[in-house]
């Protein structure tokens, strides 16, 4: 180990002399307390470290071990249902070994080193294999086949592979004949965070992620393999679109990252997911769910490294031929930690105190998203969705951390104060969010839902558009002054907004809407609307229309169950034949 003396304490930041022999991103120990830290800038034979711990207690002339190695995760079974900090350390082992509270220098294993896991080999010795080909399989949990894979840089032929049994996660369970000699291979990889894991190449993505949610999947869809930001203002409800995500996105794994906010929010995923039950494995989605923690009040050179952590092992999970989504709350508050410790580095600041290369930073980390076709001989193909909150302070988007997310980011969920106040959740902006997959996912939708789903979503999108001009003329003249055709797009244009815009996340059945169910539900709004304007041309006055029974079933809609659908082709018979019945009424009355 290289050795230098601390000759400086800012913060997180310690200034280290004598370490001429180590390198940037070298992960360091400080002091006798072995405090983890990076080095983030070389001057000469000073090293400028960020320390992902506590400082105080640090004094010039401590020790400052270098370990020679990057900043790296421990990546193999074991990750599935944890819960680490910004640095791969599982919280639960802190707390056991540490008490409530985090103290400085404990020292834990990502992976339990002793626990058993059932191994079952897809290999034979003789077989040729390299980087990215699987060894073996381990049931990681009951949703999640884990697989062993072939470590990167590795190519030759199984000298030995381990029969089916149990085995601790750093027990050699394959050795592998390669041209420098013989490699014996564990179910643990190691891998720097800063490095993007490799694969054969990047894909078209065109499949969407259904969330679930219908003004985003019917309006703004996003794709497995494909890139969104939530930008919003405190209280609009970003958490628990986050939330709604994790919970009901139809991706395989899901990787949640807590960056910066606060540890209530923590709280709240921790209580309510496992006793959430997945739709389509019938497990509770921890099973399927990897948790990093690094709240407000954690140290803050670690909410940098928690980012990348997230995204390491959501590749991990893509090489195996999983669809990942991973979700980071918030890239702000990780933009903070920059700003922090750039202004200590001294560096030339840029746009409001932020670093020069801070959009150069969140395009390297949202270019780790994407559909690909994973190392390996059989061709499999994974998909990594990144879904960023932003934090703009005030909601003013035009700061820098939102610009440089929009210039990189397809999607834009941009989420409304105004309608928050108005307890319209989720808060989503209808005219200024937008998706740049909304073409693809178009073609998808008409092939695979309804021929009608493209054509329904621009008529329901333009009367959206429509009714935020009507509006205007309405607050300078009054809504009498509009015709009646005008003021049935506003009662439209309501409807779409409250009865399918709208969306309960603490309701049993509204919190969860299929594809299926928001084809009908729209169907059946725009059928109203046509019929209406039937009765209107037949003189038909638009009172009478506006008291029709069957509103109501049209705003109750959204309480029918996934597996009562055949309601909703009910619901548009029946609009029709009441629509008949008050035009045929309206007649005899004349």
């Amino acid at each position: 180990m290289k050795t230098g003396k601390v000759i400086k304490v800012s913060g997180p930041l310690v200034v280290a002399s004598g370490m001429e022999d180590a390198n940037v991103y070298d992960v360091v120990e400080v002091s006798e307390n072995k405090l983890i830290g990076e080095i983030i800038e070389m001057r000469g034979d000073k090293a400028s470290i960020q320390v992902y711990e506590e400082t105080t207690g640090i004094g010039v002339g401590d020790i400052v071990l270098s370990t020679g190695s990057p900043l790296s995760v421990e990546l193999g079974p074991g990750l599935i249902e944890q819960m680490y900090d910004g640095i791969q350390r599982p919280l639960e082992v802190l707390k056991d070994k540490a008490g409530d509270f985090l103290r400085k220098g404990v020292e834990v294993k990502a992976l339990d080193r002793e626990k058993e896991w059932t191994f079952t080999p897809l290999v034979k010795v003789g077989d040729p294999v390299e980087a990215g080909d699987v060894l073996g399989t381990v049931p990681e949990t009951v949703v999640v086949l884990h697989k062993i894979m072939v470590p990167n840089g590795i190519k030759g032929k199984v000298k030995e592979i381990k029969a089916e049994g149990d085995y601790h996660v750093d027990d050699v369970i394959a050795i592998i004949e390669t041209e420098k000699g013989d490699k014996e291979l564990t179910m643990i990889q190691k891998w720097p965070v800063r490095v993007g894991r490799p694969y054969k190449e990047k894909i078209d993505p065109n499949t969407p992620l259904i969330t679930g949610q219908r003004v985003i999947d019917t309006f703004f869809p996003v794709t497995k393999g494909g890139t969104a930001a939530i930008p919003g203002p405190f209280g609009s409800g970003k958490t628990v679109v986050q939330h709604q995500l994790a919970k009901w996105a139809d991706a395989q794994i899901v990787v949640y990252v807590g960056c910066g906010e606060r540890g209530n929010e923590m709280t709240d995923v921790l209580m309510e997911f496992p006793e959430l039950i997945d739709a389509s494995t019938g497990q509770s989605i921890m099973k399927r769910t990897v948790l990093i923690a690094n709240t407000s009040n954690m140290p803050v050179a670690a909410r940098e490294a928690s980012i990348y952590t997230g995204i390491t092992i959501s590749e991990y999970y893509r090489d195996m031929g999983y669809s990942v989504a991973m979700m980071a709350d918030s890239t702000s508050r990780w933009a903070e930690a920059l700003r922090e410790m750039s202004g200590r580095l001294e560096e030339m600041p840029g746009d409001e105190g932020y670093p020069a290369y801070l959009a150069s930073r969140i395009a390297q980390f949202y270019e780790r998203a994407g559909r690909v076709v994973c190392n390996g001989n059989d061709g499999r193909e994974g998909a990594l969705t990144a879904i960023g909150a932003v934090s703009p302070p005030g909601g003013d988007i035009s700061e820098p951390v939102s610009q440089s997310t929009l210039r990189i980011v397809k999607v834009f969920w941009k989420l409304d104060y105004d309608l928050s106040y108005k307890r319209h959740f989720p808060a989503i902006n209808w005219i200024d969010s937008y998706s740049l997959y909304q073409a693809k996912m178009d073609k998808y939708f008409d092939e695979h839902i309804s021929k009608e789903f493209s054509q329904n979503r621009i008529k329901a999108m333009s009367l959206l558009q429509e009714e935020s001009a009507l509006l205007e003329i309405v607050r300078l003249v009054g809504r009498d002054s509009l015709s009646e055709k005008d003021q049935l797009k506003l009662e439209i244009t309501k409807s779409l907004r409250e009865d399918f815009l709208q969306q309960n996340a603490f309701h049993d059945i509204d919190t969860f809407c299929s594809l299926e169910k928001q084809d009908k539900m729209m169907k059946a709004i725009l059928k109203f609307y046509q019929e209406a304007l039937k009765a209107l041309d037949k003189g038909i006055y638009l009172s009478e229309i506006e008291k029709m029974p069957v509103r109501e079933r049209i705003t109750r809609a959204k309480n029918i169950p996934e597996d009562q659908l055949e309601k909703l082709d009910q619901l548009m018979d029946k609009i029709e034949e009441d629509m008949e019945e008050l035009i045929k009424g309206g007649r005899q009355d004349a």
